[in-house]
């Protein structure tokens, strides 16, 4: 076993479920919004936001969900709430004051928060990062250096006396872990982690504690003392003489259920939970969406009728694909509920190659779960060495990452191997290093669709290409590295941030006052 950065499936890769354009954007932010909240102990009365203006958040927090996503945490929301698209109004009306400023930083991160916020006259500061596929870290609380990332409940004690006493005399069997910082002053602050917030019981015993906060837990998929994982990377998998012999879901499994401390069935009822929500959205899709603030309007509706009557391009499967992820993109627009796969902008090159593929096999309920489960731990692996973000990578760090997890997936449906299913994920991946994210006016629309869409055709071409015996050439592992150095390389202007590409034409700019002055 090796001690790991530890993403789960269902925490980093296949989730949130949410509403909004963007998980980076929209679900990281509720995240973010939940945890202030309860550092402010309720809906502040005021808020201050900066956002670096060279990173991403500054171009992109009214049109990808940002504020949607933030307010919506404010006041209490969950990622799929129905209330979340009217919460900068909501909030408005709750009476909250919000100033939002855009100086320059030089912030490391392009997504960081810095958000003070008053509520009763007692004023609280946090910053944040929002990491990729709705992931977040906070890094500092009202001055206080830390390291959260929402899958703790965390208790916030703050004392001018002795802080082992303090530690002493938390004795409770949930914790599991406690971080103690102090200032030149004196004062210490203590992080108690745990799967519950320490008991009111607990906290009047301790001495000379002057502030006590709690925070949720913001992920589905907690952390708990002592976590390990039993790989990393695809190249530490055991058993790797058996990889030829047997499917990838079999080491997706044993990862999930030692990282996540339950038994496969758990994880496989989740799996099935996740793919519901899925089919739920392209149903929702298919069946037409409409909403104002958007770009596209219902296109798969008409593409599913020419299909039917012969008057398309015989794609067989790939055209079953293209409505299925035309659908989840235009039920992603129209706020209805997604899973991000790994994020929003990419909710459906995974989910929509996949379902397609098991309709038109008929796989079982466990064979799907289970392919569902393979391209969960390709995005692990992605976590580990690379990120989801476009922000960070450009797209090719979302549809990039979700085309190699399709492709995997789409090899265990037929029956392929785990090293079938990484051959195909290398080569997909391969595909897409350097693809920029420049999303017309700043709305995940297009090219997304279309982007979504090719990764579709990508992972089925790679999954033949695979399941043929074609050689991938590049270890996954190592297609990683480049994938993280290309990103590491990218100019700013092309990592979703509206300053490059497709959305600087003088279209893109002309619908972007358009949708302003609606």
């Amino acid at each position: 076993m090796v001690t790991a950065l530890a993403p789960s499936i269902f925490n980093d890769v296949i989730g949130p479920v949410m509403r909004g354009p963007s998980s980076s954007h929209s679900a990281a932010s509720v995240r973010i919004g939940l945890l202030l909240r309860d550092l402010c102990g309720g809906l502040p009365d005021h808020i201050e936001i900066d956002y670096d203006s060279q990173g991403s958040l500054a171009t992109t927090h009214e049109s990808q969900g940002t504020d949607m996503g933030l307010y919506g945490g404010l006041l209490g929301y969950a990622p799929d709430d129905v209330r979340l698209p009217d919460s900068p109004t909501l909030i408005v009306e709750a009476g909250t004051v919000i100033e939002v400023r855009t100086p320059r930083l030089d912030d490391a991160h392009p997504n960081t928060y810095r958000i003070a916020a008053t509520h009763n006259g007692v004023e609280h500061r946090i910053v944040a990062l929002s990491t990729g596929g709705g992931m977040i870290e906070v890094i500092e609380l009202d001055g206080w250096p830390v390291s959260l990332f929402g899958d703790y409940a965390v208790t916030l004690l703050t004392t001018t006396g002795d802080s082992s006493a303090v530690v002493e005399g938390i004795d409770d069997a949930t914790v599991d872990e406690i971080v103690v910082c102090t200032r030149n002053d004196g004062t210490k602050l203590i992080i108690v982690s745990a799967q519950k917030p320490l008991d009111d019981a607990i906290v009047d015993e301790l001495s000379n504690i002057i502030g006590v906060h709690r925070l949720r837990s913001v992920l589905p998929v907690r952390s708990r003392r002592d976590l390990t994982v039993p790989f990393a990377h695809a190249s530490e998998m055991p058993d790797a003489h058996l990889l030829d012999q047997r499917p990838l879901s079999d080491w997706a499994l044993q990862y999930e259920t030692v990282r996540g401390g339950i038994d496969e069935t758990e994880v496989l009822t989740h799996a099935r939970h996740l793919l519901e929500i899925m089919r739920t959205g392209v149903n929702t899709g298919l069946a037409g969406t409409t909403y104002d603030d958007r770009i596209l309007g219902w296109q798969s509706g008409e593409f599913v009728k020419l299909q039917e009557s012969g008057r398309l391009l015989d794609g067989g499967l790939l055209n079953d694909m293209i409505a299925y992820v035309t659908a989840l993109m235009e039920a992603k627009s129209a706020m209805e509920v997604i899973v991000a796969a790994p994020t929003a902008g990419s909710c459906a090159t995974f989910p929509g190659a996949l379902l397609a593929t098991i309709d038109s096999i008929s796989a079982s309920a466990d064979a799907s779960e289970r392919a569902l489960l393979t391209g969960g731990l390709i995005g692990v692996f992605v976590a580990n060495r690379s990120s989801f973000a476009a922000e960070v990578g450009g797209c090719q760090a979302e549809t990039g990452a979700g085309a190699a997890m399709a492709a995997a997936a789409l090899v265990e449906l037929a029956g392929g191997t785990a090293a079938q299913s990484l051959s195909a994920a290398s080569q997909a991946l391969q595909n897409v290093l350097g693809l920029i994210c420049d999303p017309v006016g700043n709305r995940v629309e297009a090219p997304c669709l279309g982007r979504n869409v090719t990764g579709a055709a990508n992972a089925l071409s790679c999954a033949n290409m695979a399941l043929a015996g074609y050689d991938h050439v590049i270890p996954f592992d190592e297609v990683l590295d480049a994938h993280r150095n290309v990103s590491e390389l990218m100019a700013r202007e092309l990592r979703c941030t509206g300053l490059g590409g497709l959305a600087v034409t003088p279209t893109a700019q002309r619908i972007e006052l358009s949708l302003k002055r609606t």
